[in-house]
């Protein structure tokens, strides 16, 4: 089996779009992450949806994890307020990342091989340099995983 016949369709979203779009997409579809392109459709990242969840905790309570404990303040209040005005862009770490993308052709354990050094969800699946759907870690251990 090659990487096409094993992607699925999978939303995308451009470094330019909004932030509070992009965790409600990830929310409401229970996704692992969001593939991220440039403006030019262009693969750039895969935004995991537990970055979202870092940039949405404060950075001392993540250095004081026992802070979390006395500070009576629901996260779900803080969303809106911590996303309001912000792009996709600035969800993603500071330091550059290998793109995690494999190309149509490849097979079950190079997808598998990318998915585990680069310790990424999900690959974009590309065919021509444009992107042809997604490969997330739970569908690939479906395929790879006897029942």
């Amino acid at each position: 089996m090659h990487g096409e016949q094993m992607a699925e369709d999978f939303p995308v979203v451009s470094l330019d779009d909004d932030a509070l779009e992009a965790a409600r997409m990830l929310a409401a579809r229970r996704l692992p992450g969001l593939i991220v392109t440039k403006p030019d459709g262009s693969p750039y990242a895969v935004l995991p949806a537990s970055q979202v969840v870092r940039f949405l905790v404060p950075s001392y309570v993540q250095d004081d994890p026992s802070l979390a404990r006395v500070i009576d303040e629901p996260l779900a209040d803080k969303v809106a307020d911590r996303l309001s005005g912000v792009k996709v862009r600035q969800l993603l770490p500071d330091e550059p990342r290998e793109i995690p993308v494999v190309e149509a052709d490849d097979t079950v354990l190079e997808i598998a091989a990318i998915m585990a050094r680069l310790r990424c969800p999900l690959v974009a699946v590309l065919r021509e340099g444009r992107i042809v759907g997604a490969i997330t870690a739970s569908r690939l251990l479906e395929l790879a995983v006897p029942q």
